[in-house]
């Protein structure tokens, strides 16, 4: 049996509202070259919601306010197994910067489906476009 990683992500509105934020990860890392969102593995004592923000901060610049915590959710790859902690969050400004990956993007929910995502993230995508104005 493999470790559970515990990993805190950001699903972060752009503060105009319209479209949603998300990085292209390193070439380097596990799932290299895949879209997601701002987020990381919370260190050991520190709660999800303390690592989102702080790898928001890390990784795009940002600030933003919590809107709402999803249910954790678990997927195993062959590799690994995470436990993702979901935010849906308020961007207090929209100057995102890649500080943590290739890329950035403010994408309208509706577009997600035109980016390929870790298969960990399938359900949060379609609960995201369901459930944001189109």
């Amino acid at each position: 049996m493999n470790n559970i990683l515990t990993i805190a992500i950001a699903m972060i509105l752009h503060p105009t509202g319209g479209t949603v934020l998300i990085s292209k990860r390193r070439a380097d890392t596990h799932l290299a070259n895949l879209w997601e969102f701002p987020g990381g593995k919370c260190y050991p004592g520190e709660t999800p919601e303390a690592c989102m923000l702080r790898e928001t901060r890390e990784e795009t610049g940002l600030e933003v306010t919590v809107l709402e915590a999803w249910p954790p959710l678990t997927y195993t790859y062959p590799e690994r197994t995470v436990t993702l902690h979901p935010f849906l969050c308020q961007a207090q400004t929209g100057d995102a910067r890649p500080l943590g990956s290739n890329d950035i993007r403010w994408v309208l929910p509706t577009d997600l489906d035109k980016y390929q995502f870790p298969e960990a993230n399938t359900p949060l995508l379609a609960r995201l476009s369901a459930s944001l104005p189109k």
